[in-house]
């Protein structure tokens, strides 16, 4: 009986790519973004969208997506144009961006964001969006969030932070939108990176807004929840906690 448990954990591991297909759509400049879709369950399952670090790419998401999608989620894992390569997986958005000469700075993929929402909505969601961002991905998605309202169920922030104001916004950029923000909000960060980001949850309105800080140094962006780091079980424990309220 043990052997047969065994055979079927085994099974499910191995054919989980079933559930993954990679695509592409258009940003609203035109540049062709491309996106892991993580489809286990019907439209109507609340739907996550998941961005990458800087000089990253969508292969952060890689074993994260798929822990998701057994707690009920649907996810896609977008290439931002502003990116490079993590755990083999390049970042074919960014490698277009620049066969096409487009800017690929972290400001320029907030139309990404906004393109990925609209795309997701239109093809894959008929429930609940959640944005999820890490490091710079994770301000942007609260900056869209604030100024989106309608748009946005509830959004997960790693270490986010005004990290814009070398590339022609103010340093209150990111707290300017997210002073707009009702939604429910999670914010978590490696423990040195608190000061980072307090402003900014300052700013937030949302009486649902909540942060984690790991009794560890813990780490930065969403890698924080790799298997690879032993204090990955905080993170993760913090992280269902709150989507289990906002399901």
């Amino acid at each position: 009986m043990f052997g047969y448990f065994l055979l079927l954990t085994l099974s499910t591991l191995f054919t989980k790519d079933q559930n993954v297909k990679t695509i592409t759509f258009p940003s609203k400049d035109g540049l062709m973004l491309t996106a892991d879709v993580y489809m286990m369950h019907d439209k109507t399952a609340p739907f996550i969208l998941l961005f990458h670090q800087a000089r990253w790419s969508r292969g952060e998401d890689e074993e994260i997506a798929p822990r998701l999608n057994m707690m009920g989620f649907n996810c896609m894992a977008v290439d931002l144009r502003s990116g490079g390569e993590v755990n083999g997986v390049k970042n074919q958005s960014f490698i277009l961006a620049q066969e096409e000469m487009k800017p690929t700075n972290y400001v320029d993929a907030y139309q990404d964001i906004e393109s990925a929402v609209a795309y997701a909505k239109k093809f894959y969601a008929q429930g609940k969006i959640i944005l999820w961002g890490s490091s710079y991905s994770s301000a942007l998605v609260l900056k869209y969030a604030g100024d989106n309202v309608e748009n946005v169920d509830a959004i997960l922030s790693f270490s986010p932070g005004e990290y814009f104001s070398g590339q022609g916004k103010s340093k209150q950029w990111i707290s300017e939108s997210a002073a707009n923000i009702i939604q429910p909000v999670f914010i978590t960060s490696a423990k040195s990176e608190k000061s980072s980001w307090s402003g900014i949850f300052a700013a937030i309105q949302s009486n649902k807004k909540e942060f984690f800080i790991p009794p560890t140094a813990g780490n930065h962006g969403s890698k924080a929840l790799w298997n690879s780091f032993g204090d990955s079980v905080y993170y993760w424990e913090a992280v269902e906690n709150f989507l289990n309220k906002v399901k």
